[in-house]
């Protein structure tokens, strides 16, 4: 996973001068809005929230094999979609198996 770092960090920072932009521009309830008006917006949000689903089914598990508690990364999904996954990346401590 240490050596996954660097991307995850390359793959944040745009993201969240996006989101940052986003936000400014038509603030946190226009980032949702937005998709209701069409069928397509409505694929795009439907297909967000089946993989955020997936990811943090995939956090629990994860966080049980290692120990840590998930509740705090899960909130963060839900109020602040893939920034609760990434921090939980971020935060990860080296694993046994990992370091060999």
């Amino acid at each position: 996973m240490k050596h996954l770092k660097p991307l995850i960090i390359a793959l944040a920072l745009p993201f969240t001068a996006i989101t940052v932009y986003a936000l400014a521009t038509v603030g946190y309830v226009g980032i949702f809005s937005y998709h209701f008006p069409s069928p397509a917006g409505w694929q795009v949000f439907t297909d967000l929230v089946i993989a955020l689903v997936l990811v943090c089914i995939w956090m629990i598990a994860d966080a049980r094999r290692n120990g840590r508690n998930v509740v705090p990364y899960l909130i963060a999904t839900l109020f602040l979609g893939s920034f609760g996954p990434i921090a939980y990346l971020l935060l990860a401590k080296p694993s046994p198996a990992s370091q060999a």
